[in-house]
């Protein structure tokens, strides 16, 4: 059927959904890559312009990747809920923007809303939110999940501690960890990513992580990101397994390329639940996201980054996970060009994940041949505080010396919680005041209880 719409006397046509909401899509350098970008300022006006009008139940009726060819495209028309749809079926998507950023739009009527929401909905709204609107719309969603500690309740700001190391030198992870605990991260999850997918060496790390968790009593979860087989065979030899991390994307053909399905999902999922290792939770998922993996490898059907990025929520939400993460400037210039550029992405991933219920959290970061900064860093990192971000990453000096990407330090966590008079999971903020870190600074003495815990870990 297509859409017009007529801008400073000229009239642009978009003949289906997906060019449209590519079209519309703030400038981003990927989608210019892809050959999707609006040609100009004034069409993509008019793109913006035309999607505004669309009523909501359009996208009930026109998948931007067809049923029939794509997994998520089935999940996610099977999982609507018409129920839930029902308070906004009759809006446009401009006037679900406006009730959005309305009073009528209470947290408790958003968590209700969820499953009724589509990833192409929300991907529509952000599309013409201001950067303003999806810091306001994301502050008002609540997504509480738990598995040895509460996250994402009201007031709170949890931190992954990432403690790479280039070599998977026992030492060096267990020095970034005491560093960490010192600086009040972790409580999100101390999570490694390994420089190699070696079954033996992910044991070594889970066993690592897991002996500090016991030996200190901390109440949180530990992870090894590697991918989701290694994990599923970690478990079938003993390893004390917490969550199951795995990169997804948006359309079935990318998690082609990460080497997985819904179904290898539902059964690294099933097989961690059998372990019964959560305390207070089962929710044991970790997913890590980013806009353009579906451009890079070759499998985004001709969408823009950021409708697919909204779909790679929608395969999360799945499984009801703990902790979800936009690596958002991760993948490189070639998507995300600069500063400008990574922020709005940022915060588009941010507020689309919590409109869909997900407990997003935010790696705000740049690789080196970005056009960005660390002033780029404390903007956005500033920004996702304001607008409820329920976790952020924690590394050693910001840069993690392992995957050679700047990203937030401890101390970073430090200024955001101060900043916005945040506290961490209330399990862990208990802890840290039990082990004496409340009063830490990280440039005096270790508190008592630590003081050799630097030599006992290494």
């Amino acid at each position: 059927m297509g859409f017009a719409q007529a801008v400073g006397g000229t009239r642009y046509l978009f003949p289906d959904l997906r060019t449209l909401l590519a079209r519309a899509t703030p400038l981003r350098s990927g989608d210019v890559l892809a050959g999707l970008a609006a040609g100009s300022a004034q069409e993509r006006v008019a793109a913006q312009r035309a999607l505004a009008d669309l009523p909501l139940r359009h996208f009930l009726d026109e998948a931007v990747i067809p049923y029939e060819e794509d997994e998520v495209t089935r999940l996610i028309l099977d999982r609507h809920d018409a129920g839930a749809f029902a308070p906004v079926a009759p809006l446009t998507v401009g006037g679900f923007r406006d009730w959005l950023l309305s009073e009528a739009a209470s947290p408790a009527v958003l968590a209700a809303l969820r499953p009724g929401l589509t990833p192409e909905m929300v991907a529509a709204v952000s599309k013409i939110c201001r950067l303003q609107d999806l810091v306001a719309i994301a502050a008002k969603c609540r997504v509480t999940t738990r598995f040895r500690n509460t996250l994402g309740l009201p007031g709170c700001l949890s931190i992954r501690l990432q403690p790479n190391d280039p070599v998977d030198d026992p030492r060096g992870v267990a020095a970034a960890i005491l560093d960490g605990l010192l600086l009040g991260a972790g409580d999100a999850v101390i999570g490694v990513n390994p420089a190699t997918d070696s079954i033996e060496t992910t044991i070594r790390l889970i066993e690592l992580l897991d002996a500090v968790r016991d030996r200190y009593a901390i109440p949180t979860q530990s992870c090894v990101l590697a991918h989701v087989t290694t994990t599923l065979l970690a478990i079938e030899r003993g390893a004390p397994v917490d969550l199951v991390f795995q990169s997804i994307g948006g359309t079935e053909a990318a998690n082609r390329s990460f080497g997985v399905s819904l179904a290898l999902l539902r059964e690294a999922r099933e097989a961690a639940l059998g372990l019964r290792r959560g305390s207070l939770g089962n929710d044991l998922m970790y997913f890590e996201t980013g806009q353009g993996s579906a451009l890079s490898a070759e499998a985004h059907h001709g969408c823009d980054q950021q409708t697919v990025e909204a779909r790679a929520y929608a395969v999360a939400r799945e499984f009801s996970p703990l902790l979800v993460n936009s690596v958002v400037g991760f993948i490189g210039p070639e998507y995300l060009f600069d500063g400008k550029q990574i922020t709005r992405a940022g915060l588009e991933d941010h507020c689309c994940g919590k409109l869909l219920g997900l407990p997003m959290g935010v790696d705000v970061c740049y690789t080196n041949h970005a056009e960005a900064d660390q002033d780029d860093v404390d903007a956005l990192l500033t920004l996702l505080g304001v607008a409820g971000v329920t976790y952020i990453m924690g590394v050693p000096g910001a840069d993690d010396v392992m995957l050679a990407y700047q990203s937030s330090s401890f101390h970073d966590g430090r200024y955001l919680r101060a900043a916005l008079g945040k506290r961490p999971a209330p399990e862990f903020a208990a802890w840290m005041e039990r082990m004496g870190l409340e009063a830490a600074s990280g440039a005096g003495e270790l508190p008592p209880r630590l003081a050799p815990a630097l030599a006992g870990l290494a």
